[in-house]
């Protein structure tokens, strides 16, 4: 059985619930400040699902086999559980797609144009597009980057040219 620590003192609990921290938060603890600083220790498991795998250790084995069993007889839930697990849903697919070449910022609004006409045409879904658009994006940005690099340091070449 458990043990229950003593209960505080409800003078000081008094005290602490009518300190003006308190009143004027509706908290009993000041913004800021936690109730448990040192916080949760590490490697702690939560108490249910320790409690669920020290049940499901004993009997994965014999709960594995029964499903099996139930799929094999017909069981279509227990047939799609074990799918599930075995082969979960794909998240995406591979897309192909002829994009034109992106060298240059300016040659965005092509590659979205070809994108778009994908996504039209049915040959790509509009998460998909999106998807795609999102990585057009970062290439972008990433041309850019490069691009600034480039004319800074061409600046900071010229600027110790004239210094010297």
């Amino acid at each position: 059985m458990m043990q229950r620590r003593a209960a505080a003192d409800p003078v000081q609990l008094q005290a602490d619930c009518t300190s003006e921290a308190a009143s004027t938060s509706g908290h009993r603890w000041r913004p800021g400040q936690s109730g448990n600083p040192a916080g949760k220790r590490p490697g702690t498991r939560n108490r249910i699902l320790a409690a669920l795998d020290k049940i499901a250790n004993g009997a994965a084995e014999e709960v594995l086999r029964t499903a099996v069993q139930a799929a094999l007889a017909g069981d279509l839930r227990a047939t799609q559980l074990i799918l599930d697990r075995a082969w979960p849903v794909r998240k995406g697919r591979p897309v192909a797609l002829s994009l034109p070449t992106m060298q240059a910022a300016a040659d965005l609004p092509a590659a979205l144009a070809a994108l778009l006409g994908a996504v039209a045409a049915g040959e790509l879904t509009p998460d998909e597009g999106q998807a795609v658009a999102g990585m057009l994006e970062l290439h972008r940005k990433a041309i850019e980057t490069a691009d600034l690099d480039r004319r800074m340091t061409a600046i900071e070449k010229l600027y110790e040219d004239n210094q010297t």
